[in-house]
């Protein structure tokens, strides 16, 4: 007879694997699918300062492996799948793999979101070495360095005048003429003294041998190219690519509510608009992604679902 589990979390980063250790400790049969690679875009993350009791050589690769441990103790399953549909009418819901369909009667999606890449050469060899998507995350390791910030929005001119705060000198790195940020924060940055603009440009090479050692610049006015390298005292400097997130949720569109941007919507309790299905971690909407919120979310998202299955 086909196995049904007490509940299936569909991605295995922090939300997921948080999500598994709730759900395994509540003696709930647990099944977790992962596509790609386990951890998320932690795994891609060489050191982790801002999770708390972390210790000063963690990295992402190793609080990752911990998780795994720790969820596999209490009985949580790790299967390789990646997810091709859904069917989530009945009180049995059904996960679409390549491999197999997966049956559970309730649901986890914690599918989290992927940073928007520039798509330059270089770029995801020295991601980790130089290159960051997360300021929150990164910003004091580039203390007293120079960061070039890549993005003209809310986000990217927020995080700028925070990394001004580690950075000796912060460049905003724009595609256009204008910031389309809010009015108040291009005010904020054009005062600023350690911020500067670097209009109508573009990366399009990133160097280095281990870490960032030079970028390479093109005005997309002029037709410029201009290589910027690291000043010889520092040996590197950080580039933030800062153009915005998107979740992983088509799969899941047409069945799952989301916004305008694909975030799954989802309330305080993790519950979505189909009942059963819960979201957890960076795939829904929320104001802020990092690790210690998306575990979290993935410990509400399995105390809701044992919640749910007693009712």
């Amino acid at each position: 007879m086909e196995k049904v589990y007490d509940v299936i979390i569909v991605g295995a980063g922090p939300a997921g694997l948080s999500a598994a250790l709730y759900a395994g400790r509540a003696k709930l049969s647990t099944l977790v699918l992962e596509g790609t690679k386990v951890g998320g875009q932690i795994a891609i993350t060489s050191e982790v300062d801002n999770y708390p009791g972390s210790m000063e050589d963690a990295t992402g690769p190793s609080l990752t492996a911990r998780m795994v441990d720790q969820a596999k103790r209490f009985g949580a399953e790790m299967v390789s799948d990646s997810v091709v549909g859904t069917d989530f009418k009945d009180k049995v819901k059904i996960v679409k793999g390549e491999k197999a369909d997966y049956k559970g009667r309730s649901v986890i999606i914690a599918t989290g979101a992927n940073p928007r890449q520039i798509g330059c050469p270089g770029e995801k060899e020295l991601t980790g070495k130089g290159v960051s998507y997360c300021a929150t995350c990164d910003a004091d390791f580039f203390e007293g360095l120079e960061i070039f910030v890549v993005g003209g929005g809310d986000t990217a001119v927020e995080e700028a005048i925070f990394l001004a705060k580690f950075a000796r000198k912060v460049t905003i790195v724009h595609r256009r003429d204008e910031l389309r940020a809010a009015k108040y924060l291009q005010e904020k940055v054009f005062e600023h003294p350690k911020i500067e603009i670097m209009w109508n440009s573009v990366i399009v090479d990133i160097k280095g041998d281990g870490l960032v050692e030079s970028a390479v610049f093109h005005n997309r006015e002029t037709g410029e190219t201009t290589e910027i390298k690291a000043d010889e005292d520092d040996g590197t400097f950080g580039i933030f690519v800062l153009v915005g997130y998107e979740p992983v949720t088509e799969v899941f569109k047409g069945c799952i509510d989301t916004d305008e941007s694909g975030y799954i919507i989802a309330d305080s309790r993790m519950r979505t608009n189909v009942e059963g299905v819960f979201a957890a971690g960076d795939v829904r909407v929320k104001t802020l992604r990092q690790v210690v919120t998306a575990t979290a979310d993935g410990a509400i998202a399995a105390v809701e679902a044992e919640k749910y299955l007693g009712e």
